[in-house]
């Protein structure tokens, strides 16, 4: 899916993908985050992801230039879950409204695991 801007001169479309990218590497900016996770739909097993598959823990549902983001992210062990994702609601919608143009409507940490070292 995609989101298309009209301006005077044409149009700017941009691609959910690209909007995913921006929420990913923000959310990795955040203090206490591991990565994003990926869901093994056969086992119900989250995975941590590779800076390149990064978009594949963020789904992004777009409708009338505002935008919805599920983020599926893995923290770090003894950092107060709440903090970390408060900051990265933060992060995202600023990086994703600031770069976009467009209005972020409501941004979700899904929490799906603690990494200890």
């Amino acid at each position: 899916m995609q989101i298309t801007i009209p301006n005077e001169k044409g149009n700017i479309t941009i691609d959910n993908q690209v909007i995913a990218t921006i929420a990913g590497v923000s959310a990795m900016e955040s203090y206490g985050v591991v990565g994003m996770a990926s869901k093994n739909a056969t086992d119900g097993i989250f995975q941590l992801l590779k800076f390149e598959n990064l978009t594949r823990g963020i789904e992004v549902y777009t409708d009338n230039e505002r935008v919805h983001i599920l983020l599926h992210v893995i923290i770090e062990y003894g950092i107060r879950i709440s903090t970390v994702g408060q900051n990265i609601i933060d992060t995202v919608q600023f990086n994703i409204e600031s770069l976009t143009g467009l209005e972020v409507d409501q941004i979700e940490v899904l929490v799906e695991g603690i990494r200890m070292n």
